[in-house]
């Protein structure tokens, strides 16, 4: 199991997060490497809430796959936030209910309605989120650190995975028997509104199929762009 020689520095780093960094918070986006830190926090018994954003636009599979974390996780259950009514009426009557796939503008604004202010709730009062980016999924992260200061956020931001390939993310999943999206084994890699996600082709990138009408270097919500520096630790 190639995970086994990565596995003891995450969890020790998880259960340094709980020791001194708490309150400290997980953004579970319900993706495979998500579930890997689920499964994680769960058998570690580690004091550090789960959260999960539901857009309102979510594919019918990860509504299924929440409920089995509900059901297979229940000393950790999963706070949903919800995206403000009034706000996200505004962007339909002023867009459209599809009104993201005219630029990359209405589509980040459709993403800073559903995405973005419900996280800012999440993290309120918290001293470090959690969450399961990896160096090798896109272009956009191969920069990113185990651990940094979000500075727009006032907190720290922790990437336990960040080393970790796609398939050590899928060696524990199987070895562990953790459940996981139906939409995976679909060839969707990575999974995000429904509108917005699509299955990828032999070869295409594991992000490809996010907002497939825009350049790779623009294929982001918002959720984890550095928009303002990010202190690494020491620095």
């Amino acid at each position: 199991m190639a995970y086994a020689d990565k596995l003891p520095a995450t969890e020790q780093l998880l259960a340094s997060i709980a020791r001194d960094f708490s309150p400290a918070v997980f953004a579970n986006s319900l993706g495979a490497e998500d579930m890997v830190l689920t499964d994680l926090i769960a058998k570690l018994g580690l004091g550090i809430e789960i959260f999960s954003l539901d857009t309102g636009r979510l594919p019918a599979e990860t509504y299924t796959l929440l409920q089995q974390v509900g059901e297979r996780y229940p000393s950790h259950p999963v706070t949903v936030y919800f995206p403000q009514t009034a706000a996200t009426e505004q962007y339909v009557r002023e867009h459209g209910i599809n009104g993201f796939y005219q630029s990359v503008e209405q589509r980040k604004a459709c993403c800073a309605v559903r995405k973005i202010e419900p996280l800012k709730r999440a993290l309120a009062g918290r001293q470090a989120w959690i969450t399961g980016l990896r160096r090798q999924q896109s272009l956009t992260r191969v920069d990113l650190a185990d651990r940094e200061f979000d500075a727009d956020n006032g907190l720290w931001k922790f990437n336990p995975l960040i080393e970790w390939t796609e398939a050590e993310v899928w060696e524990y999943l199987r070895a562990h028997d953790v459940p996981y999206n139906a939409l995976h084994d679909q060839h969707y890699p990575s999974i995000g509104c429904a509108p917005c996600t699509r299955a990828i082709s032999m070869g295409e990138d594991v992000r490809a199929g996010r907002w497939w009408w825009e350049n790779p270097d623009s294929k982001e919500c918002g959720l984890h762009l550095k928009a303002s520096p990010l202190r690494r630790p020491g620095s």
